[in-house]
């Protein structure tokens, strides 16, 4: 279908655009911006007044729970909440059951959810079989089947020199390696950020230190393998102003931070709030100003959702026992055009961190509303006002401490390769 979005803010941060024009659509990809090439009939027109034209989000981290855990989440489920938050591509972490270090989970996942057919989902491959941190997986095969790097979870590699090895052979294919710092033996038993509020609440801390080692460990390896990595989910302005050192010095490394680090600390954890629980944990206040602060000099190159939803029951025990993670597809958009208003960052640098970035860290054609590209792309009422709750969330994970916030920006239409895959409200 021929589509054509009018007067609209476009916002395209990969091409420099910001301006109230038009787009135009054909054969499920972008023909023009501005007036509509002589031989184009829309057969749809999409009146984008007073609203933002922007290229669909990539997330980097969305845990879909199929297979393995249908019981929290399925792929149908999640991909729904997903395109009702403007997001068009997901990554998706290689701890699913079965794990992804085989081609033939790559092609089970990308089958069932091409078949749903509303968003984009990309594998990272496991970096070692069964992530269980000892014998390298077959990350040749992996890239072949489509993986856009590999990565071991938050599993530990059995020593160094396994991890060594690990991206010696990711270097020699060119995947990119995306690392979860954390020393397992200083968080070991850990469940919150340790400090004053987790001696005050009697919980066993995790030190920043078990931030700051990994991070030491996995630059030193990085330098003398020479493999891309990317570091996932930072939490301390510590471990960041160090990969911002290496950057400096010319390493291959790019970050990328969940989104409610940008905004939570360990004071909401509060009295023993279970959707609090996260890992890596919510840091103090000096760390959530230090985070901000690496996102304004570009330090920090992408925001994610780091999404995971589960059941109701899985927080419904005592704190430290309860499950970690939080549902967050939803609130990834209006928590980034939160940050523009709050953080000192332009409009477009915001939306930038959450489109063109992670696509480019995933080695993918997304994030962009260039001409010929595939027509993903978000129409964002940015004015709107509405409240997170179990009412309006689509995600059939409940689990976040966001739930009853009052949140700015909602998404009214989604388009993926041209097809309107979400409309609010039927409208």
């Amino acid at each position: 279908m021929n589509i054509s979005i009018l007067n609209g803010r476009i916002i395209d941060p990969a091409n420099d655009i910001d301006r109230i024009d038009a787009l135009h659509i054909r054969d499920g990809n972008i023909v023009a911006l501005g007036a509509a090439p002589a031989d184009f009939t829309a057969e749809q027109t999409i009146d984008a007044s007073g609203q933002l034209i922007i290229p669909g989000l990539v997330d980097l981290a969305a845990r879909l729970r199929e297979p393995g855990y249908e019981y929290k989440a399925t792929l149908a489920s999640e991909i729904q909440a997903a395109v009702s938050a403007g997001i068009t591509t997901l990554a998706c972490p290689p701890d699913t059951d079965p794990v992804i270090d085989t081609p033939a989970v790559v092609k089970l996942i990308r089958l069932r959810s091409e078949r749903i057919g509303r968003a984009r989902v990309v594998c990272i491959g496991a970096a070692t079989q069964e992530l269980a941190g000892n014998l390298l997986s077959e990350m040749a095969a992996l890239q072949t089947a489509g993986c856009v790097g590999v990565s071991n979870g938050y599993a530990p590699f059995k020593d160094h020199q396994v991890q060594r090895r690990m991206m010696e052979y990711a270097a020699t294919f060119g995947l990119t390696v995306f690392l979860h710092a954390e020393d397992d033996n200083l968080a070991a038993g850990g469940c919150m950020h340790e400090g004053a509020i987790s001696t005050r609440l009697g919980l066993p801390g995790i030190p920043e230190a078990a931030e700051t080692v990994a991070v030491a460990r996995d630059l030193a390896l990085i330098a003398d393998t020479g493999v891309r990595a990317h570091f996932c989910r930072l939490s301390s302005a510590k471990a960041v102003q160090m990969v911002g050192r290496a950057q400096f010095d010319g390493l291959p490394v790019t970050i990328d931070v969940a989104a409610h680090q940008l905004f939570l600390t360990d004071m909401d954890v509060g009295e023993f709030n279970s959707q609090c629980h996260l890992r890596p944990p919510l840091r103090s206040q000096r760390d959530m100003q230090g985070l901000r602060q690496s996102l304004q000099r570009g330090v920090i190159s992408a925001i994610c959702s780091d999404h995971q939803p589960h059941e109701a029951d899985a927080k419904l025990v005592p704190f430290s026992e309860t499950e970690t993670g939080m549902s967050a597809l939803e609130t990834l958009l209006p928590l980034t055009l939160r940050l523009a208003d709050e953080a000192n960052l332009s409009l477009s640098s915001a939306i930038a961190k959450v489109t063109c970035a992670p696509a480019q860290i995933l080695g993918l054609e997304a994030g962009t509303l260039g001409i010929g590209r595939a027509a993903d792309i978000a129409i964002v009422d940015p004015e709107q006002y509405w409240e997170l709750s179990k009412d309006t969330i689509q995600s059939r994970g409940h689990n976040t401490p966001f739930l009853g916030w009052e949140l700015k920006g909602r998404v009214t239409h989604t388009l993926v390769g041209g097809r309107l895959v979400y409309q609010l409200h039927g409208e």
